[in-house]
């Protein structure tokens, strides 16, 4: 059973930065050899993928937030990173850390214009 437990969202005025990370329990050879993925959910909005890092290293992002955000993974200690910069009011939302059927617990950012 892999856990996944999120962190460093909170308030922040638009355009700061934020770092989030998130650290993998219980399955080191999962999240080594699976790509990791950034969602977010903003109220009353659909769950939207902004970010994924696969194994190898290969990154993708939302249209939305390329050039400003930096998905990144350390297999060694089992921890993903999305660095996020240039933030908006738009990017408020809670972010979610997913890999393979396993989702973390959210961890909330909200900026303020």
């Amino acid at each position: 059973q892999v856990q996944l437990v999120e962190s460093g969202g909170g308030l922040v005025q638009a355009g700061g930065s934020l770092r989030l990370s998130c650290v993998a329990s219980g399955g080191i050879i999962i999240f080594s050899f699976s790509t990791l993925n950034w969602y977010r959910q903003a109220p009353g909005k659909q769950r939207e993928l902004v970010a994924a890092i696969t194994r190898a290293g290969t990154t993708e992002y939302a249209d939305s937030v390329k050039g400003r955000f930096t998905i990144s993974r350390d297999n060694a200690k089992t921890t993903a990173y999305l660095q996020m910069n240039s933030l908006n009011p738009e990017d408020t939302a809670t972010y979610y850390c997913n890999l393979n059927r396993y989702w973390g617990q959210g961890t909330p950012v909200m900026v303020s214009s």
